[in-house]
């Protein structure tokens, strides 16, 4: 099982009740890489407030062994995916009867059904959304898999909005979070890359358009503006204060007056542009203190210097801040349509970006230079995280009369903490264990299966069977998304197969000839090489030619090479094909 938070800890409760992996010959792994949180405790109910800050899969594990003494189960702490490879493996994997998934996020899900369809491993697929939930059941060689059909993609919010033309809460809360990251995350990371990574500035440079100079004026603001001591992150956070909610405004009305018309004679600021009014700072008002206290802590950690919440301390060294005054800008491009915004991601002043790069100083004399990144975390209530993304986001809120939201409602959004609701939980994981006996009863018919679609607020119950995985076809031979041709690399005198008996082998048994063969990104075979480079890899060991294409060792626990093919039929037109589990020479 992979994932122990909701859905996890409730599926982990079934699988004790009904004894699953309680025979001795029987096992279940599940697999976390989170910490428990305290907010999960309102719907993980295997975890309790002495469990915060531990390991999710092993609470949950714990949990369950004194709810069935006999189950035995093993928890892992590892992210699945590439890097994991080496632990859940071929050995791993060939060894499972099946998989259950309890994930919170797409990529996951396509990784773990991907593999699931190479070992012919049956998958049972979950998820809820607060009232909402759906099951999936993915069956080898009988159902289509989890990524044979997608959701669309999440809206995302247009840029011209998020910087200039907010209008509802979600939008500034959004600004905010982004800020958060440019601020006190990308920036610390930024810096540290120039100075220990010997590659950054070649990477920087394929950069395009504003996203490069961004990147040099990071560099050069972090070595050349590093707060010294507390009062210089105060004048930094009171800095900011008036560039975020009195510059930029005033900037965007220098260009967009009040009074403004569009060319076809209607009101600029209508509709769902609000008209905003610039901030003017005063020490007297809690929410402009919030911002400054939380901006000047965050800047504090980034270089390692004590902060403080002793807001008389922080008001004498605002005392000591001079403050510019604003003068607008002529000749500022401000996007007011998403195209203009993409379009002027574009530009950029190339003769500052030449400057910076002759500027900057040698990484290797910066190597003093220490910067702390924040990671964005909700839960911690004494890193100032959330604090500066509320004052943010309702200060903003405040430039253009949207109504602002407070800590809880702040935290929801911008932690993008999905609403789980124990009864929608229960359920969905109860229908999984339902298809779950089918599977154990090896029950290959599809009309047996059911995949669930739920909505309690409806309240809406709907089942529908499985789709049918499709059917390919070459020659008078059918196949699926779960067929593969197998090859053995090792020949009966024990030495490895090369691409000219991979080639015959096809031709003999498949009536298929081969014109191209690629293994991941790198093109091992192709019917256009120059004969000799062609004569030289039909004749090398199969393994032997995918590391020197590739570049890259095969790595000691892999078994097993995919290879896809393209092949013609004895017509010689193109068809499709399977890929080729090609299992190595032991």
């Amino acid at each position: 099982m992979v994932g122990s938070g909701a859905i996890g800890c409730e599926m982990l409760k079934n699988f004790a009740m009904i004894g699953l992996g309680a025979s001795p010959e029987g096992k279940v792994y599940v697999t976390d890489m989170d910490l428990i949180e305290k907010s999960n405790l309102n719907r993980q109910f295997l975890f309790r407030p002495h469990d915060v800050q531990q390991m999710k899969s092993a609470v949950a594990a714990k949990a369950v062994k004194v709810m069935n003494p006999n189950m035995n189960i093993v928890a892992h702490q590892n992210r699945v995916g590439a890097e994991t490879e080496k632990i859940y493996n071929d050995d791993f994997f060939e060894s499972l009867d099946g998989v259950a998934n309890a994930l919170d996020n797409v990529d996951a899900r396509i990784y773990m059904d991907r593999r699931c369809v190479f070992y012919k491993k049956p998958l049972l697929e979950s998820g809820t959304l607060g009232t909402k939930g759906n099951v999936q059941v993915v069956l080898p060689d009988v159902t289509e898999s989890y990524s044979s059909s997608q959701d669309p993609p999440e809206k995302s919010i247009p840029i011209c909005t998020l910087k200039n033309f907010p209008n509802a809460i979600e939008h500034t809360l959004q600004w905010a979070r982004d800020s958060f990251e440019g601020l006190f995350t990308q920036a610390a990371e930024t810096i540290n890359q120039y100075i220990n990574d010997p590659k950054f500035m070649e990477r920087t440079l394929k950069l395009q358009g504003v996203q490069l100079l961004e990147t040099l004026e990071t560099v050069e603001k972090a070595i050349n503006k590093k707060a010294k001591n507390f009062d210089d992150c105060v004048a930094m956070a009171r800095r900011l204060f008036q560039d975020y909610f009195h510059n930029q405004i005033a900037q965007l009305l220098f260009n967009f007056p009040p009074e403004q018309v569009t060319s076809s004679g209607a009101p600029f600021w209508s509709g769902p542009k609000r008209c905003p009014k610039a901030a003017v700072f005063d020490t007297n008002n809690d929410q402009h203190m919030d911002f400054i206290v939380a901006a000047s802590n965050l800047f504090a950690f980034n270089v390692g210097i004590e902060g403080t919440r002793d807001r008389s301390v922080i008001k004498k060294s605002l005392e000591l801040v001079d403050i510019a005054p604003f003068v607008p800008k002529s000749g500022v491009k401000i996007s007011v349509t998403e195209q203009e915004a993409q379009n002027n991601a574009g530009d950029m002043d190339d003769q500052k970006v030449d400057t910076l790069k002759t500027t900057l100083p040698d990484p290797e004399t910066l190597k003093d230079l220490k910067y702390f990144p924040a990671d964005f975390e909700k839960d911690d209530d004494s890193n100032f995280h959330m604090d500066f993304i509320v004052a943010c986001s309702n200060l903003r809120a405040s430039n253009y009369e949207i109504a602002p939201a407070d800590r809880h409602k702040s935290k929801l959004i911008a932690g993008k903490i999905i609403p789980a609701i124990a009864t929608t939980t229960s359920l969905i994981t109860g229908l999984v264990c339902l298809e779950l006996y089918k599977i154990i009863n090896e029950n290959k018919s599809i009309e047996n299966y059911k995949n669930g679609f739920i909505n309690l607020a409806l309240p809406f119950f709907g089942f529908s069977e499985p789709m049918p995985a499709p059917k390919m076809k070459y020659g008078e031979t059918e196949f699926t998304l779960w067929d593969s041709f197998t090859v053995q690399g090792k020949l009966d005198d024990g030495s490895e197969m090369n691409l000219k008996q991979l080639k015959d082998t096809f031709e003999e048994k498949h009536n298929l000839e081969i014109s191209m063969i690629s293994q991941g990104v790198a093109m091992i075979y192709s019917f256009f090489m120059p004969p000799a480079k062609m004569k030289e890899r039909l004749e090398t060991p199969i393994s032997k030619t995918v590391e020197k294409v590739s570049k890259k060792k095969i790595k000691p626990h892999q078994k097993i090479l995919v290879l896809e093919l393209c092949c013609t039929d004895k017509e010689g037109e193109d068809v499709d094909v399977p890929y080729v589990k090609y299992y190595l020479p032991a």
